[in-house]
């Protein structure tokens, strides 16, 4: 086994910049206290716990990822696992005889000093031959052992009032590699990669899912990389692969495409799924560590918090105190910029498409505003009727009382859609957002609760490609 990658070391660095947001998911969430309920059960992605626990809570200690890659000549593996090592902070209070007392608080002028767990991030890094992995499994077992820190807190004389100890336990895990040539016309190589953790730590009688994280591997995921060749997308896999990759399977994680857009060299194989090559928007000027909210909102809410509030937020962690200062010097500017963006435009063509000029905008993907002009106002005369517009689609007018069959299956963003699919529904309202968007409310037919939902005015929604008409042209 090599020490030493013939992958560029940068290769891996656009790929980081999501793993960065995978490995810190929720790892602090607003109103960013250690003190609010939500921040109180932590860590809920991609954490490997030690065998001894997973078994009776429903946890796992291993993730196992199974992808197809196309190697070239003596191509390299490069392999990064990165994960949080969770490290127990206590805060203690400086007595008049030199001891010190573990307190719940300890209160600073700029902060409020609390009991917390921190996370450090850990990385295991190896480079292995393709031809090594075909002869046999390659392991690489690692450990992390455990630790105590102290640190100083002083005044703003210089005398020391208190100090935080972090302490982190021992961890003990493997990295495991294999290949096996696949049976297709093509040097085609199925990889595996097993992360598990092996610690020996045993739980003792009433132990906490608290007990057992500084034990755990925490938001663990891997980066991998060809020297030469490129990997095969699990979602859009080239039509011989299909079977193939339909085979793998993949536990507690998934792998999709990373790295720069076109290139199939790198994957990132992550606990949270994400689509192939996905990027951080380049209007996010900071971590939010908060997937459950909008950046702007965010900062709004974030600047909006009490003194006493970011007291306490700053003192609960080095990042959330990296958070309330971006929100208190976020030029507006930067903040308008986080209100939205248009990424793409795309006219729809063929069946559906309009027929004339008076409702174009409705079939464009993202709605294009002039910058001189708001980009929508409240005060305009809008003649849209919900229950008179009809549209057209497949050259029939759709309005409301059609008859229409539910074809969902273009999007495949809701499950419960997708139970619809080949019903037939009644169109109870034309609907018009303020993108230029068209959304047809539905109740099913045969649905016993349909007059219910058509007096509380709760519709099922699609979209104009989701339906087809059923009605004569």
């Amino acid at each position: 086994m090599t020490t030493t990658s013939s992958l560029p070391a940068s290769r891996f660095d656009v790929a980081r910049q999501v793993a960065d947001a995978v490995l810190f998911e929720g790892y602090v969430l607003y109103p960013y206290r250690a003190s609010a309920a939500k921040n109180r059960l932590r860590w809920q992605f991609g954490v490997l716990v030690p065998p001894a626990w997973a078994p009776a809570h429903d946890e796992h200690a291993f993730q196992r990822t199974e992808i197809v890659m196309e190697p070239r000549g003596e191509a390299d593996l490069a392999v990064e696992l990165r994960f949080l090592h969770a490290r127990r902070r206590t805060v203690q209070e400086a007595r008049a005889d030199g001891s010190f007392t573990e307190v719940a608080e300890l209160q600073l002028p700029d902060r409020v000093l609390v009991p917390w767990d921190e996370g450090t991030e850990e990385r295991i890094d190896m480079t292995v031959p393709v031809a090594e992995l075909e002869a046999g499994e390659v392991s690489l077992p690692f450990t992390r052992p455990a630790g105590e820190e102290t640190e100083p807190v002083v005044d703003a004389e210089g005398r020391e009032i208190g100090r935080l100890v972090r302490r982190s336990a021992r961890i003990d895990g493997v990295l495991r590699l294999r290949a096996e040539q696949l049976d297709v016309p093509y040097r085609a190589l199925k990889l595996t990669a097993v992360v598990e953790n092996t610690s020996d730590w045993t739980p003792r009688q009433g132990a906490d899912r608290d007990a057992a994280l500084p034990h755990s591997l925490v938001a663990a995921h891997l980066l991998l990389g060809l020297s030469a060749g490129s990997f095969l997308s699990m979602t859009d896999p080239p039509e011989w692969a299909k079977g193939v990759v339909a085979g793998c399977a993949n536990r507690h994680t998934w792998p999709v495409l990373a790295g720069e857009p076109g290139r199939a060299d790198v994957v990132l194989s992550s606990p949270i799924i994400l689509e192939d090559h996905p990027a951080i928007a380049p209007e996010s000027i900071g971590a939010m560590y908060d997937a459950t909210e909008i950046d702007e909102i965010l900062a709004l809410r974030t600047a909006a918090l009490t003194d006493q509030e970011k007291r306490e937020a700053r003192g609960t962690d080095a990042r959330a105190a990296a958070v309330i200062d971006l929100a208190d010097t976020m030029p507006p500017e930067v903040l308008d910029r986080l209100h939205g963006a248009v990424r793409a435009l795309r006219e729809i063509t063929g069946p559906g498409a309009p027929a004339d000029d008076r409702i174009p905008e409705l079939w464009q993907e993202e709605a294009v505003f002039k910058p001189d002009t708001p980009w929508w106002d409240p005060a305009r005369d809008d003649t849209a009727d919900p229950a008179r517009d009809r549209i057209p689609v497949d050259g029939v007018l759709v309005g409301v009382g059609s008859r229409v069959l539910l074809r969902p299956g273009l999007r495949r963003t809701d499950a419960q859609d997708l139970f619809l699919q080949g019903h037939t529904a009644l169109v109870e309202a034309v609907l018009h957002d303020v993108d230029g968007g068209v959304h047809l409310a539905v109740t099913v037919e045969g649905d016993p609760g349909a007059d219910i939902r058509r007096e509380q005015g709760r519709f099922l929604y699609f979209q104009p490609d989701e339906i087809a008409p059923l009605e004569a042209r």
